[in-house]
């Protein structure tokens, strides 16, 4: 089981790799922008010293040195093995960018900005299911994530629109624009697809608490509160638990409820914040 699971993160890795990769020749290059995080920085840092110093920087190196300090902080504080892929990532991102051939789908910065910044959430969604990052910012995120428990993406568009600024004042505002538009369409996906640090707060009215709990507590490692209770309509007694899980959780432990009440009363609610004790499973 545990060689299946290593298999699947491996290709999950190597696909992010190369659709990360491509991305970066077909629309990144193409239009001249930024796509933000470490890949972004390295970018902005090789045509900052290829137009006012002249030197021809390779991508591979400026990114692997970038990630060194944060691939550190990773590998202490959020896990081994997530680190090393993650690192296997970032290796083969930076040498399929140098190895794979340049080629123009379409030049319309609009259509490159929004499309590309799509291909982006994807790429780096592939990787946080498969328990790696992109490296940089994403090392960043997760970090924060961990230790607070919420949802640190919207954080890092922060981060990245003031990189693009600093982008705009050296090499013009148009395609600083358009990458911020890039990364604001890859920050969408990211919010859609990947909702492990995302909350939701389940209300579930039932006539079976215990197996409803167990259910709970067996697919997500979190508790429940029950209360008591009587159904104003029909006046008999009912249980209501109560319990805050992870979202990317939340339709699997939903179709267990109903698989032991099919009569369940189920309210799923959006959660912003929580405070105090709350499980987050390990990366590793």
């Amino acid at each position: 089981m545990k060689q299946k699971n290593d298999f699947q993160r491996l290709i999950l890795v190597i696909l992010g790799a190369v659709v990360m990769a491509l991305n970066i020749k077909i629309f990144v290059r193409a239009g001249d922008m930024f796509p933000g995080g470490f890949n972004g920085l390295t970018l902005l840092i090789q045509r900052t010293a290829s137009q006012y110093f002249h030197i021809a920087l390779p991508f591979t190196v400026v990114n692997l040195l970038l990630n060194a300090v944060p691939a550190v902080v990773s590998f202490r504080f959020i896990g081994k093995r997530f680190t090393l892929y993650s690192c296997l990532m970032i290796a083969l991102t930076s040498v399929l960018t140098d190895l794979l051939p340049s080629f123009e789908i379409t030049s319309d910065p609009l259509l490159i900005s929004v499309f590309g910044g799509i291909i982006n959430g994807c790429a780096i969604s592939l990787c946080l299911f498969a328990s790696a990052t992109s490296g940089g910012t994403d090392f960043i995120a997760i970090f924060f994530s961990e230790r607070k428990g919420i949802d640190t993406w919207n954080y890092i568009f922060i981060g990245n629109v003031v990189m693009l600024v600093v982008a705009g004042l050296l090499f013009g505002w148009e395609k600083s624009l358009y990458s911020i538009i890039f990364q604001f369409a890859s920050t969408q996906i990211l919010h859609m697809l990947y909702k492990r640090y995302q909350k939701q707060t389940l209300l579930i009215i039932t006539d079976h608490p215990q197996e409803v709990y167990v259910t709970i507590r067996d697919h997500t490692h979190h508790d429940a509160t029950r209360f008591h209770g009587v159904g104003c309509y029909e006046g008999q007694e009912k249980h209501l638990l109560y319990s805050v899980i992870s979202a990317d959780e939340a339709r699997r432990t939903i179709d267990g409820i109903r698989k032991v009440d099919p009569k369940a009363f189920i309210n799923c609610l959006k959660t912003e914040q929580i405070t105090g004790r709350f499980y987050i499973r390990p990366n590793d």
